[in-house]
């Protein structure tokens, strides 16, 4: 063999192999779950296009350059499957084209949205030649009988006609973009779950339905008990944690016996589009959810979908989707991402509704809850002006990402999200506590007090060191103290730093700490690349109350290097 001949033999081993690493893929660090492209963690700053904004490449040509705009470093997008196989056979992929053509031109990473069968419950995207031939394709039932515009999880021509179309655009995807990577990851469907009912009532259904739990499942609950969402264990428990007969014999006849066995089918649909597609193009996979909010029961809101008291579902019958994800609409934010950060599924958010206050609220699931990513939805009617808030998170948070991936996971960040009920947050570090609060809680700025509706602030909290943080956000102000202080009785203070007035309303402390906590400096910064400060300006003096406390304004958008020091 000669040495050229060698050389080229080499080289086709190893391009594969290098091409394989470049594949965007999920990794642990600590307690988070961390996206990777080439090879280096990355958060999505993103932005969902409304349902119809990629339905052209007018449209496209249009929006994609506002949102570099923006500030998006990714955007998430509708692949359609009625335009892309408007005749049964026949493939159409001149949208998703112009897609990555265009995102790579604005310098933004593609998250492709999968509507195949279902999007937000309805098959209003299938094509037409689909719908109509009904008795081979067919819907989902009420239990009055009633065909509904969903088509049938249970058929297996459904199955095959949706599996086919979303394969052969996952290969054309393959094979465009397998060396530069700009598709990072792909959601399967669109917020699946029934609605009217609860569940399929089509004969095929309700045969499923009277027969065997799947053995499968049972396993499941069996070997994780300990760990099963309290709504799941409860369900079972609740019916003596039977381990043989139907979904009512295990689970008991309600509406939640229902949504279990739809949730499990529906799962399972998707688990088989799951295992297609790690064999095309093995990139993050995950489905998203419409929540079960405002006091709906299953079919009133999108019964069986990817829930979070349904993850132990999901998780058993789809193990190869790599995370369930809430479409947030709803107020308690706070709320919402707790339920879905857990112990086995990492946080991430495809849709929110487009609102000033996303910025705040980016900086708290990222410092909360170690997100993946965020995106607001139809972000194309988002604000390109370098001045609104979304624009300056988004700026900010790109600064950030090299030290909020090196600390994901470790513990150390915190995230901060306040309005005019919650107020205050205490937090507990080492021999210190946190007192985070509204910048309206200082009564300084005439919003705070003339009965103007207080914004939503936020940000997040980051430890570097002993006595050593970093503050990011807008709104919100952060005093240190030594655990143990006595804040019992402190006088109110105007801006100046002074009693607000006089009166001999100052009170004598109780001291019993050997040493205070002061504020050593207050640096804004920026952040390189590589994770290094690129100092702006020192804040002191009315800046900091005279040493009192640290703040960021409200609409002010800024990061913070704070040291702290010890002092009796």
């Amino acid at each position: 063999m000669g040495r050229y001949t060698f050389f080229w033999i080499l080289l086709c081993i190893i391009l594969p192999l290098q091409a394989q690493q470049e594949t965007p893929y999920l990794q642990k660090q600590g307690n988070a779950t961390q996206l990777i492209i080439n090879n280096t963690p990355f958060l999505v700053l993103g932005g969902e296009l409304g349902n119809s904004s990629a339905a052209s490449v007018e449209d496209i040509e249009q929006i994609f350059p506002k949102l570099q705009r923006m500030g998006l470093n990714t955007v998430l997008v509708p692949a359609y499957w009625d335009l892309t196989e408007p005749a049964e056979g026949t493939y159409d992929f001149t949208l998703t084209n112009e897609v990555i053509r265009l995102a790579r031109e604005n310098h933004l990473k593609v998250i492709f949205l999968w509507f195949g069968a279902w999007k937000n419950s309805m098959s209003c995207y299938a094509p037409l030649w689909f719908k109509q031939d009904y008795e081979k394709y067919p819907r989902a039932r009420t239990k009055a009988g009633k065909p509904l515009e969903i088509a049938s999880a249970f058929s297996e021509n459904v199955f095959q006609a949706d599996r086919r179309a979303f394969t052969q655009w996952l290969r054309h995807i393959a094979t465009i973009d397998q060396e530069e990577g700009t598709v990072i990851m792909i959601q399967i469907q669109n917020e699946i779950g029934m609605l009217e009912d609860a569940r399929d009532y089509s004969e095929e259904a309700n045969r499923i339905f009277d027969s065997p739990v799947p053995r499968e499942l049972i396993k499941y609950l069996q070997k994780n008990r300990k760990t099963l969402h309290p709504q799941m264990l409860e369900k079972w428990e609740a019916n003596g944690c039977k381990t043989s007969g139907n979904w009512q014999e295990i689970f008991g006849a309600d509406l939640y016996t229902d949504e279990l066995f739809m949730a499990w089918h529906y799962a399972r649909y998707v688990e088989k589009f799951a295992q297609a597609a790690r064999m095309i193009h093995n990139v993050p996979l995950f489905v998203n959810a419409a929540m079960n909010s405002r006091g709906r029961k299953p079919g009133e809101y999108p019964s069986a979908g990817p829930l979070a008291h349904l993850i132990d579902i999901w998780h058993c019958a789809a193990p190869n989707i790599d995370f369930l994800a809430p479409d947030l609409y709803d107020d308690g934010v706070v709320d919402w991402t707790a339920q879905y950060k857990l112990h086995n599924n990492p946080l991430f958010i495809p849709e929110i509704r487009l609102a000033d206050n996303n910025g705040v609220r980016a900086f708290y699931v990222f410092g909360e809850h170690d997100a993946i990513g965020f995106s607001p939805f139809s972000i194309e009617h988002g604000s390109d002006d370098s001045s609104s808030p979304l624009v300056k998170a988004y700026a900010c948070l790109r600064e950030l990402m090299p030290l909020l991936t090196k600390y994901q996971g470790k513990g150390l960040t915190n995230g901060l999200l306040f309005d005019q009920e919650y107020k205050e947050r205490v937090l507990e570090r080492d021999d210190l506590k946190i007192y985070a609060r509204h910048y309206f809680t200082l009564p300084w700025d005439s919003r705070a007090t003339d009965g103007s509706k207080w914004s939503e602030a936020g940000g997040l909290i980051l430890q570097l060191g002993e006595y050593e943080y970093l503050l990011a956000g807008s709104g919100v102000v952060v005093e240190f103290e030594k655990g143990g202080e006595n804040r019992a009785g402190r006088i109110s203070l105007g801006e100046d730093g002074f009693a607000s007035a006089g009166g001999g309303n100052m009170q004598e402390e109780l001291w019993n700490e050997d040493f205070r906590i002061g504020i050593g400096s207050v640096d804004e910064v920026g952040i390189e690349e590589d994770g290094t400060f690129r100092y702006v300006r020192r804040l002191n003096g009315d800046q900091t109350h005279q040493g009192r406390h640290v703040r960021i304004p409200v609409d002010d958008f800024s990061i913070l290097h704070i040291k702290l020091y010890k002092y009796r």
